[in-house]
C-alpha cells in the first residue's frame, strides 16, 4: 500500500528551474507526484507557487524522498515541531541527526520558525529550546547533553533562486575569449566587492603559493591598502613564498624579476622561515623591522587579520601556522563569520575547506587557470561560486583598477 506526503513550493520556481528538478529528484528516487495547485505569478517579479502530492511505497521510501527534497527548499505542508536527542557523548551525534546543508535553514520550535545560526554544509543542528535558539555545530564540536535535532521534520530549507548564466562569467584565457569579456567579468566582480563593502558585510581573500610567484602579490597589496580585504586565508607556503621573496627577491629559489633559477635558492625558503622563527612570527617580524616589505608585511601594517593553516608538507612552518586541521578549520570558520564574498586566488586546498565554511548566500569567485578547481568547489557543495579561468596576476591588476575610484571607508 503507498504512502503520500504533500509539499509545497514557493519562489521563482519556474524560471529558476527549480520546479523541474524536484519532480525529477521524486521519480529518480523512484516515487510519484500529482500537482495539486500550481499557481503562476502574474509579473516577471512575483513569485509562483506549488501544491504537490508526493507518494511513494512505504513510510521509509517516502522519507528518503522528502530528505532529498529538502534542498531545494520543499516544504512539508503538514508541519510538526522539531525532534530533539540528547548528544550521546563528546563529539557524537544522535544517529538519526540532521546533516546541514549551507543554504539557509529554519526550525520549527513551539510552533514557531527561528533561523539556523552560521549555515554550514555536513554539521549538525543544535538548539536550545529555552532561549529559542538554533545554530550549526561541526561534529567535533558537540557535547554530551547538547540537544540536536534529529529527522527532518520540522525544517525550512530556502533555496538559492540562480540563474545559470550567471554562475560562471566565462572562461578568460587568452585563446577563448577576448579583451572585452575580461574587463566586463572584473568590473563585475568589482561591483560585487562595492555591494558587500556599502551592506556592511566583510571580503574574505583565500591565497594560494602561485599568488607569490606568479608575481601578483604587489597588486593585492593593493587591495589591502585601499581597504577592500578584511582577512586573509592560506597554508604555510604563501606566506613563505612571499616572504622569502621580501627577503631575496625569489621564490622557491626562481628570481621574481628574471624568472631563472639563483644559485643556492632553494635554501631561501628554508633561511625566510629560521629568520621569521627567530623573530617569534610575522607580525614580531615587522615590529623589529626584520620584514619591511611584501603582502604578509602590508597583512600587518593595515591590520589584516589572516589564518594559516598547515599540512603534512609544510617546511618549518612559520610560527603563525596552526598545525592541529581541527583548531585551523574553527580558525577559519570563525574569521569568515559575517562574510558577503569570497574571493579564492589560486589555493585549491584552502578555497575548497572554505567553500565548506561558507552559507551558500556568499558570493563566491574563484579565480585560476585550471578550470577544475570551481569545478570540484561546486561539485562539492559550493554551488555558488563563480569561476574565472584566467591567470590570476591578470585578473588582479584589472581589479585594482576597476576598484580604484571608489575606495571603501577603512574599518
Amino acid at each position: 500500500m503507498s504512502v503520500y506526503e504533500d509539499i509545497r513550493l514557493e519562489g521563482h520556481i519556474i524560471d529558476s528551474l527549480l520546479l523541474p528538478r524536484v519532480l525529477d529528484d521524486i521519480l529518480e528516487r523512484g516515487g510519484d507526484y500529482h500537482i495539486l495547485h500550481f499557481q503562476v505569478g502574474r509579473n516577471k517579479d512575483d513569485p509562483s507557487s506549488a501544491l504537490i502530492r508526493v507518494t511513494a511505497r512505504d513510510d521509509e521510501h517516502l522519507a528518503t524522498i522528502l530528505r532529498g527534497l529538502r534542498k531545494h527548499g520543499a516544504q512539508v505542508v503538514d508541519q510538526q515541531d522539531v525532534q530533539l536527542e540528547p548528544a550521546p557523548a563528546d563529539g557524537v551525534f544522535p544517529e538519526d541527526f540532521y546533516s546541514t546543508t549551507n543554504l539557509e535553514t529554519y526550525v520549527r520550535l513551539a510552533g514557531h520558525w527561528i533561523p539556523v545560526e552560521w549555515p554550514e554544509m555536513d554539521c549538525g543542528i543544535a538548539v536550545d529550546p529555552q532561549t529559542p535558539r538554533a545554530w550549526t555545530v561541526p561534529i567535533a564540536q558537540v557535547r554530551a547533553g547538547d540537544l540536536i535535532l534529529v529527522g527532518d521534520r520540522g525544517l525550512r530549507v530556502i533555496p538559492l533562486e540562480r540563474d545559470q548564466a550567471s554562475r560562471v562569467f566565462g572562461f578568460m584565457g587568452s585563446a577563448v575569449s577576448s579583451e572585452k569579456p575580461k574587463h566586463s567579468v572584473v568590473a563585475k566582480v568589482a561591483r560585487l566587492m562595492r555591494q558587500n563593502r556599502a551592506e556592511g558585510k566583510r571580503i574574505v581573500a583565500v591565497l594560494g603559493p602561485a599568488v607569490i610567484h606568479t608575481g601578483a602579490a604587489p597588486a593585492f597589496a593593493r587591495l589591502v591598502a585601499g581597504g577592500w580585504v578584511d582577512v586573509v586565508l592560506g597554508g604555510n607556503a604563501v606566506a613563505v613564498h612571499d616572504i622569502e621573496s621580501a627577503f631575496y627577491n625569489t621564490s622557491l629559489g626562481i628570481n621574481l624579476a628574471e624568472g631563472e633559477s639563483v644559485e643556492g635558492g632553494h635554501e631561501h625558503h628554508l633561511r625566510a622561515i629560521n629568520r621569521i622563527r627567530a623573530c617569534g612570527g610575522i607580525r614580531q617580524a615587522v615590529e623589529q623591522g626584520v620584514l619591511q616589505k611584501g603582502l604578509f608585511y602590508e597583512l600587518v601594517r593595515h591590520h589584516v587579520p589572516f589564518v594559516l593553516a598547515g599540512s603534512i608538507r609544510d617546511d618549518g612552518p612559520l610560527p603563525d601556522v596552526i598545525t592541529d586541521s581541527v583548531q585551523a578549520q574553527q580558525a577559519m570558520r570563525e574569521a569568515v563569520r559575517g562574510a558577503g564574498l569570497c574571493l579564492m586566488l589560486c589555493s585549491m586546498l584552502h578555497s575548497i575547506a572554505t567553500g565548506n565554511l561558507l552559507p551558500a548566500a556568499v558570493h563566491t569567485v574563484c579565480v585560476d587557470i585550471n578550470p577544475a578547481v570551481a569545478t570540484k568547489l561546486s561539485d562539492r557543495g559550493s554551488f555558488q561560486t563563480i569561476g574565472v579561468v584566467t591567470d590570476v596576476g591578470l585578473f588582479l591588476d584589472r581589479l585594482v583598477v576597476e576598484l580604484s575610484e571608489s575606495r571603501p571607508a577603512r574599518r
